[in-house]
This record gives structure tokens, C-alpha cells and sequence, in this order.
């Protein structure tokens, strides 16, 4: 069952020629028609809209996915090295149905630690690619068979390949003996959820995902049969929103649905410079003057419904929205220049991760920028955000033991009055890392990174993740220092003492 309220309903018009053209998309849209987003959008559409079917379609991976769990039966970890679309589905289905799933979407040295950190005996890991190139999953995939075969262990008898099908890893795999499971090639990394990439970790934490599939094709015959809900779900946020769009999980039983519509959102939008920034937020009210959109309580936007249904209805809700944005909501042009920055930098240092001078060091931070200490630099970062702009802070670090650097985000957006969003590198770079460079131009960027007292080698490269994590936010801060944006780097020489620091100068503003 679908519902939505909220105190923004009341600006619906559906006269209004935009909400007919939306409408109109909407009923395009169900018979997959590839040129709703334009002539430019229009072949790689045809190949992205297979997510569409997948309701239906996954049933087809059903009795795979019961001879995956017989199989693993033994196992009693269940760990997921992925990224973006790959990642945020199967931790929100995790929470969500309190179950426990390790989601290995970093290189941090200290987070990639913890996945390490258990009884290997009884471990399963999920590597989850639509090609396999992607630098983390590649690097932590070769962790885990290093770390299986040092134990005597076969990594074919531990290790789970989610790809396309005919992909290098496919290919690789296959050869190499492990059991590969093939998701549908013609559909999107942050549409994937319903697909093996979603599916897979789902099932061998014990999850029933034909439930899933079943709520999800309900709902998306409800909405096909009356397409109201959803068309004004997208023309709220096309015409009514604005730029910036807070979501919150607060009084909802999905932790981390919000997670996974911030990237589904914000990559699919941001482009052309006119895209929908989600801000992950503690509660409705914490951002009074943004348009807020929850799944319980009170909001601008209530859209009340259980899991599997949230997806298939944001994912459609998304599409809509690139048509009235007049934008391709299945590419992400600008992503790559991160990586690319990344591979040029690894490349520079030959496998040596160089010693870098701070402007100055206030505590237990160095400040990269301008200001003789914290409460200095953090003003004239302030200063420099542009009229209208919005701050998004990026935590190179450990998000299980440097959880607390999250409060920032709450605490600069009440000092500054502005949107603040807060992301754990490099995972955001596969999600509103594509809107800082391809949406609105008028964000400043505070990246935070910290000290590792040890390092993990990464088998058969000439560095490690130490060096990798350090690459990749030195090699995004440089995609955005190209544009001119605001930019200010914090590095933690102790992570636990400079993240009170960092806390309390901003409480100090």
C-alpha cells in the first residue's frame, strides 16, 4: 500500500502543463520507451531500462540464489565489497531487516581492517561489479583471496562474484572457478537494488527476497494503474523543490533508505547544472528552510510505504524527474575525472605515498588552505560559499570507529544557516560526487582526512590502501580545485582527538 501526504501537496496542480507532461512521460515510461530523455539520452536509455522489469525478471534468480544459501549455510559472516548501487541497496535491506552484513565500500586502511576481523572458516564474501575494473572492489577482492589462501583456505569455497555477464570479471572468474551470479547487463548501477547486485547479499543474510519482489511489483502495478502518486511525487521536486531536498529516516523502520536515495537522486540529477541535491538529515526539522521529504511523521513530503516499494517507486520517480529536467538520468559524465585524478596521482608516486607541508596545525589537525587555526580557516571557508550554495563535507575515514565526525554536518548547518551534506569517502564519489561537478556550481567543499598508523597491502599493486585512500581524496579535491570552488582540506594526525577538535571549533563559531 502506497500513501503519501504532507504539508506540500496543496501546490499540485495537475492542469498545469508541466504535471501533463510528466503524466505523459510516466505513460511512456511503462513501455520502456528509451526516448523520453531526449535524442543525446536516448541510446544509452535503451540499454539502462531493464530495472523496470526487475519485479518481475528476479524472480528468474530465485532458485540460484536457494542453492547459494544451501551451499553457505556454514557461513556466519557475510561480507559485501562494493561500491554506490552495489553497496547502499543491500545495507538498507540489511538494516532494515535487522540483519548483519559487513559493506566493505572503502579504502581506508583502519575500516578495511574491521572486514578482515573475523573467522575467515566462516566467512562469505560478495564482490559486486557490474565490470570489475572498478579500483576499490578490484583491490579488496584481491585482499580477500590473499587472506583466504594465507589461511589455507580456498577463496573459491569464500568468495561470490556478482557481474554482467561477458564482463572481465565474469570472464575471470568463471575461469578461475568461482560461482558467479550474472545481474541483468541492461540496467544501472543505482537502479540495481531489485537485481543479483541487491538480491544476492540479501539471501545469504537471510532475508526473504521474494517478499521483496513481490511488494515491489505490487506497488509498481498500482502506480501504473494510477500514476497520480508518483507524478506528483516528480512534479514536487522538478517544479516545487528546488535545488536541495532533505530526507530523513527518522521515525521509519529503513535506516539507510535515505543513504541509498541520496545516490540514486543526486547521480541521476545532477548534470546540466540543474539537478536535485539530497541532504541526508537526523530529522524534518532540522533543515527548516529545505524542502523535506520523509517516510513516517511529518514532512513537506510523507511517502509511506515499505521497503521494496520505496525502491521501485524513487527509482521511477527519478526517471520522471530527469524528464522534466530535461536531463539523462542513466549517465554520470563527470565521475570519472575522480578517477582519473586518482589513477594519475598513483601513478606519480610510483607506490610511495609523499609527506605533505600544512598551511598550519592547530591540535591534533593540519589545516590545506587558508587560516592560522581552526576557528580562522573555518570562517573564511564560511565566507567563500557562494550566495545560495550549499557546504558538502567529505570524511575520508573510518566510518565505524570515526562515526562522530558525522555530527558536523548537523552542527555547521545550524551555525551557517546552509545545506550541508555529508558524505564517507570514496563511497560518495559513486554517488553526489557526480552533482558537485555536474549539478549546480555553488557548493564548497570540506574534505577531512586522517592519519592511519598502519597500512594494508593490496595484492599485486605497488601500493596500498593507505596510499589508495590518500589518492583518492587528493585526486577529487583536485577535480574541484579546476572549477575554482571553495575548498578546504582537515587532516586528523590523531583521529580520535582531532575529531573533538575539529567538533568543538565548529561548536565554537
Amino acid at each position: 500500500m502506497i500513501s503519501i501526504t504532507g504539508k506540500s501537496l496543496t501546490k499540485i496542480d495537475r492542469n498545469d502543463p508541466r504535471y501533463l507532461a510528466i503524466l505523459a512521460a510516466h505513460l511512456r515510461l511503462v513501455t520502456k520507451d528509451s526516448t523520453i530523455w531526449g535524442q543525446d539520452a536516448q541510446p544509452e536509455a535503451a540499454l539502462r531500462l531493464n530495472w523496470i522489469d526487475l519485479p518481475e525478471t528476479s524472480r528468474e534468480l530465485l532458485p540460484a540464489l536457494d542453492a547459494l544459501c544451501a551451499k553457505h549455510r556454514d557461513k556466519e559472516t557475510v561480507i559485501l565489497c562494493g561500491m554506490g548501487g552495489s553497496s547502499l541497496g543491500p545495507e538498507v535491506i540489511a538494516q532494515s531487516f535487522k540483519k548483519n552484513l559487513f559493506v566493505l565500500d572503502s579504502t581506508d586502511p583502519n575500516y578495511v581492517a574491521h572486514a578482515l576481523d573475523c573467522d575467515l572458516e566462516k566467512a562469505i564474501v560478495v564482490v559486486s561489479s557490474k565490470s570489475g575494473s572498478t579500483i576499490e572492489t578490484a583491490s579488496q577482492r584481491a585482499l580477500f583471496e590473499a587472506a583466504f589462501t594465507n589461511a589455507s583456505l580456498k577463496p573459491q569455497d569464500h568468495i561470490v562474484i556478482v557481474t554482467d555477464p561477458g564482463s572481465p570479471l565474469d570472464k575471470a572468474s568463471r575461469s578461475d572457478g568461482y560461482t558467479v551470479i550474472n545481474a541483468d547487463p541492461n540496467v544501472g548501477g543505482r537502479f540495481s537494488v531489485l537485481s543479483a547486485f541487491g538480491l544476492v547479499p540479501a539471501a545469504l543474510i537471510g532475508v526473504d527476497v521474494s517478499v521483496l519482489l513481490d511488494n515491489a511489483s505490487d506497488s509498481k502495478s498500482a502506480f501504473i494503474a494510477d500514476p497520480n502518486i508518483v507524478v506528483d511525487i516528480a512534479y514536487l521536486l522538478a517544479y516545487c523543490a528546488g535545488q536541495y531536498l532533505s530526507f530523513t529516516d527518522f521515525g521509519s523502520d529503513m535506516p539507510g533508505l535515505s543513504d541509498w536515495a541520496e545516490q540514486l537522486v543526486a547521480e541521476s540529477t545532477g548534470k546540466n547544472q540543474v539537478g536535485r541535491l539530497p541532504i541526508v538529515i537526523e530529522k524534518s526539522e532540522d533543515s527548516p528552510n529545505v524542502f523535506s521529504i520523509a517516510y513516517a511523521g511529518t514532512a513537506d513530503l510523507v511517502v509511506d510505504a515499505d521497503l521494496a516499494s520505496q525502491f521501485i517507486i524513487w527509482e521511477w520517480v527519478t526517471a520522471l524527474i530527469g524528464a522534466a529536467l530535461a536531463i539523462d538520468p542513466f549517465n554520470q559524465p563527470n565521475v570519472t575525472e575522480a578517477k582519473e585524478a586518482t589513477s594519475s596521482l598513483l601513478k606519480e608516486w610510483n607506490g610511495v605515498l609523499p609527506t605533505f607541508t600544512a598551511t598550519n596545525k592547530e591540535g591534533e589537525v593540519e589545516i590545506f588552505g587558508e587560516g592560522a587555526n581552526l576557528e580562522i580557516s573555518l570562517k573564511s571557508f564560511i565566507q567563500s560559499i557562494p550566495e545560495g550554495g550549499y557546504v558538502a563535507v567529505m570524511a575520508y575515514l573510518d566510518r565505524k570507529d570515526d562515526a562522530a565526525i558525522a555530527q558536523i554536518r548537523s552542527e555547521l548547518s545550524h551555525k551557517i544557516g546552509r545545506p550541508v551534506t555529508f558524505g564517507w569517502g570514496p563511497r560518495f564519489l559513486h554517488s553526489t560526487g557526480q552533482f558537485h561537478k555536474g549539478g549546480q556550481q555553488n557548493g564548497a567543499f570540506l574534505q577531512i582526512t586522517g592519519d592511519s598508523n598502519t597500512d594494508i597491502a593490496i595484492p599485486g599493486q605497488s601500493f596500498g590502501f593507505k596510499t589508495l585512500v590518500a589518492a583518492q581524496a587528493l585526486g577529487d579535491g583536485k577535480a574541484l580545485a579546476s572549477r575554482k570552488y571553495p575548498l578546504l582540506r582537515f587532516n586528523l594526525t590523531n583521529r580520535s582527538a582531532g575529531i573533538t577538535e575539529l567538533l568543538n571549533a565548529v561548536k565554537a563559531l
